[in-house]
């Protein structure tokens, strides 16, 4: 992961466990993931239905790799979402919440990075079809460089911003 050493051992609520704070990180995890495999599934079932739309046969060769492109990322990104819950049924019990909690935040953030791609090449298909190929590309920018700066930019500069106040208050 990209975070300072100090912001990951997360200090647990006064008087609580440490079995206690990963059970409430873990359900916290799985909450915001609810969240995301939302949307990616919407995304998801609208794109399995695009080729079987009767203009779909006017797509050009690059809509076609741009639906592809979205479809695959779309498919990725659920399992990615969904992979903690699915793991966290499999290892209910088994002593390894810790690691699991671990794995479900890097897949969740792995996951992020396919639904940008999903978005970024949807809009981008639906540009190229309804206007054409440079205003494509322009849409298709304003999506990905909004969700790399919302979603990892900003919040990684906030994890330096955090260790640079910390080493000047020591």
């Amino acid at each position: 992961m990209i975070q300072p050493e100090h912001v990951q051992k997360d200090d647990p609520h006064p008087g609580e466990s440490r079995k206690e704070r990963v059970d409430r990180e873990l359900g916290e995890l799985l909450q915001g993931l609810r969240v995301a495999v939302t949307g990616v599934q919407v995304l998801f079932a609208f794109l399995l239905t695009v080729p079987f739309a009767p203009g779909f046969q006017k797509v050009d060769v690059l809509g076609r790799w741009l639906f592809f492109i979205a479809l695959l990322s779309a498919a990725i990104a659920s399992i990615l979402f969904i992979t903690p819950a699915a793991q966290h049924r499999l290892l209910f019990r088994t002593g390894l919440k810790e690691r699991m909690l671990h794995r479900s935040n890097a897949l969740g953030i792995a996951g992020a990075a396919f639904l940008a791609v999903a978005m970024t090449s949807a809009v981008a298909l639906v540009a190229e079809t309804v206007i054409n190929a440079w205003p494509a590309a322009l849409f298709g920018a304003v999506v990905a460089l909004t969700s790399l700066w919302l979603w990892f930019i900003q919040p990684i500069i906030d994890l330096y911003r955090t260790e640079d106040d910390e080493d000047v208050k020591s």
